[in-house]
């Protein structure tokens, strides 16, 4: 989902608060600025809810928990994220909370507003919070998903997989097929190569 930003400077607290006080918008807190979180499309919404349900079906009765795109995220000290989908194994983050603090797999649904920004700037945030241990991009135009999985503290291994495979996530010791992710999907029938109609 598109995240437009805001230039109001604010703390950490005031970010919190004015969350609290708004809870039908969402708005991401990176360094002191707020941005505000846009709708997204059929197939982001299809596949985010797809992956929650496989991840809910493997991981149930065990200790890891799967948050919708609902769920603030703290990744660092001056850092909160609203991901489409997370994974908590911790047990400190059990109970009734309003945010995690201890998040093993993050997952975002592309879209082209937000490509470069999951990629990029999201991507070096989550590297940086030691407790993440894979974090998941999922195509919404192609049956295509990159698992980045840490290696050490500043490497990272990229695990590709496409339609007929089986993703493997290491961190939650699961898999399923590429395919559960885009059940009900439907493509555009354009490719970057055919001209517009």
């Amino acid at each position: 989902m598109a995240a437009e930003p805001h230039h109001v400077m604010m703390s950490v607290e005031e970010y919190l608060d004015f969350l609290r006080n708004s809870p039908d918008v969402r708005y991401e807190f990176i360094d002191g600025q707020i941005y505000m979180l846009a709708g997204g499309t059929t197939n982001h919404s299809l596949i985010a809810a797809n992956m929650i349900r496989e991840l809910g079906f493997l991981l149930r009765g065990g200790p890891c928990r799967v948050y919708t795109s609902g769920m603030l995220v703290q990744v660092s000290e001056n850092r909160y994220v609203f991901p489409d989908v997370v994974v908590s194994c911790d047990e400190r983050d059990r109970g009734v909370s309003d945010m995690l603090h201890y998040p093993r797999l993050i997952v975002e649904v592309l879209s082209p507003s937000t490509e470069r920004r999951d990629r990029g700037k999201k991507f070096s945030y989550y590297r940086a919070c030691p407790t993440i241990q894979e974090y998941v991009l999922v195509e919404t135009d192609e049956q295509a998903v990159e698992v980045y999985r840490r290696a050490s503290e500043k490497l990272w291994t990229l695990h590709f997989f496409e339609a007929g495979d089986y993703i493997e996530l290491a961190s939650l010791k699961v898999s399923f097929p590429v395919a559960a992710l885009y059940e009900n999907v439907e493509f555009s029938e354009d490719t970057p190569d055919d001209p517009p109609a």
